[in-house]
């Protein structure tokens, strides 16, 4: 039940994507028509927000079940009453999901008119009120106070301080301006700060706006999962090779009591200092962060017996992440993916640099995990294949918890190698809506089982490496 257009793509994009999801295996195993039924399934989901919002409760502070609580009156009072569940996951003990009410079909549309651009969009379908940054036209006399209905430019055409859009924009709620038309647009003006407050929007989800900062971090549901693959212990040595923000990190952390060192690279100066601002607020003090470019992280001469930072010497980590840079396919929603192909099929060289430093750093006996949030066969299961094959000390592992489906047919390996892997691919579940009385009819065990099925589209490998040189 599409409430919004399937995704686009540049013309080259989509045929490559299409010729990636009828590959000869797929088909051979799943017929023409099954294996073309899922790929549109699957863009059709890829526009649509996930059907939960997952919470990560830092157990660093405090414990689920206070945190729930605490959520729950949060979501009580933003929601005016209306009775939506926080879900302890069975099988991630440190997750809280939210389901989210809609699409909403039935709200009435305002004259006066605010468009946002296609991050601002997302943000919003996701539970985010609009700051003025993400504006970009308003109604020519809007006025502080104003109930307004929203709009998203997902092609990137609108032009900042238009009074007036023409181009392809996608309805998001309704809201109540925070500011007037001069306010936001005036040289002088706010650059930050709220500008719409949504109160009526299509997709409900709570609003995280400082709301428990320090007990509880947004994150997807396969990022979650990530760390618990990675399994790091108390007093290990443990790589974050491309970590920005620091949702991972500090899962990694919290996960190690604090007990050990987790060193975090990013090579973007503001994305450390996120890592950094994250570690500091979640009040966790074995996180290392440094700027510094992951293909670059092994060190070819002796270092200096007092040096912290990269590069790191052969066989130093227990246990690395790599969180690869990656084409983002997987990411939801998403209604125009703007990557050319160029860039797209850029990524697959520079994830086998990250990879082959990964497995120089790993110590013999030491876990590498692989993940990105993207659909591509060549990002995925095709740098399994590579990985295996180039690397003969590695070996892939069984993943605990095992939540999400098995790997993509495609890259040639086999159906043991592919049960191994965890896709998550949005387009194992049917999209459908949830509003009230469904939620209140729904089994707590059937909506855990949705949640696991109807998140972003999302890859994981586990390799041991072992001792034998």
């Amino acid at each position: 039940m599409s409430f919004f257009p399937k995704i686009s793509f540049h013309p080259e994009v989509e045929e490559y994507l299409t010729k990636v999801f009828r590959n000869n295996e797929l088909i051979t195993a799943l017929g023409t028509q099954e294996a073309e039924s899922k790929y549109q399934s699957l863009l059709s989901h890829l526009s649509h927000p996930p059907g939960f919002t997952t919470v990560r409760v830092n157990t660093h502070l405090s414990s689920v079940k206070h945190v729930k609580k605490l959520l729950f009156e949060e979501i009580q009072k933003q929601f005016k009453g209306l009775c939506v569940p926080v879900l302890e996951h069975p099988k991630l003990q440190d997750v809280l999901l939210i389901p989210v009410i809609g699409p909403r079909r039935d709200l009435k549309k305002h004259a006066s008119e605010v468009i946002v651009g296609a991050q601002c969009g997302y943000a919003v379908l996701r539970g985010a009120h609009i700051y003025v940054p993400g504006i970009m036209s308003t109604s020519r006399f809007m006025k502080a106070g104003d109930l307004v209905s929203v709009y998203s430019d997902v092609e990137g055409k609108c032009r900042r301080g238009a009074k007036e859009f023409e181009g392809a924009k996608v309805f998001l709620g309704n809201g109540i301006s925070e500011l007037s038309r001069s306010e936001i647009f005036s040289s002088s003006g706010p650059l930050n700060g709220m500008g719409i407050r949504m109160t009526e929007p299509v997709y409900l989800s709570p609003s995280f706006d400082n709301v428990l900062p320090s007990h509880l971090f947004l994150q997807n549901l396969p990022s979650v999962v990530v760390s618990h693959i990675l399994n790091p212990q108390p007093g290990e040595r443990i790589l974050d090779m491309c970590a920005a923000p620091g949702g991972k990190t500090t899962h990694l952390a919290t996960l190690m009591h604090d007990q050990g060192e987790v060193v975090a690279m990013d090579k973007i100066t503001n994305k450390v200092k996120k890592i950094k601002q994250n570690a500091e607020l979640l009040q966790l003090n074995c996180i290392k962060a440094f700027c510094y470019d992951g293909t670059k992280a092994l060190s070819v001469e002796k270092r200096e017996d007092d040096q912290e930072g990269p590069p790191f010497l052969p066989e130093s980590f227990d246990r690395i992440l790599l969180d690869a840079p990656c084409s983002g396919m997987g990411q939801r929603p998403n209604m125009a993916f703007s990557l050319t192909l160029k860039e797209v099929t850029s990524y697959q060289p520079l994830q086998r640099k990250l990879f082959t430093v990964a497995v120089k750093l790993l110590k013999p006996g030491g876990v590498l995990v692989y993940s990105t949030c993207t659909i591509t066969l060549s990002e995925n299961e095709e740098q399994v294949a590579w990985a295996l094959k180039t690397f003969p000390c590695l070996q892939l592992q069984p993943q605990e918890p095992h939540i999400g489906g098995e790997g993509m047919r495609g890259a040639g390996l086999s159906l043991d190698q592919l049960k191994l892997l965890q896709r998550f691919d949005p387009a194992a579940v049917t999209l459908q809506g949830m509003d009230t009385n469904s939620l209140r009819d729904s089994r707590e065990g059937d909506l855990i089982s949705l949640a696991n099925k109807d998140c972003i589209g999302f890859f994981i490998a586990k390799f041991i490496k072992s001792n034998s040189k």
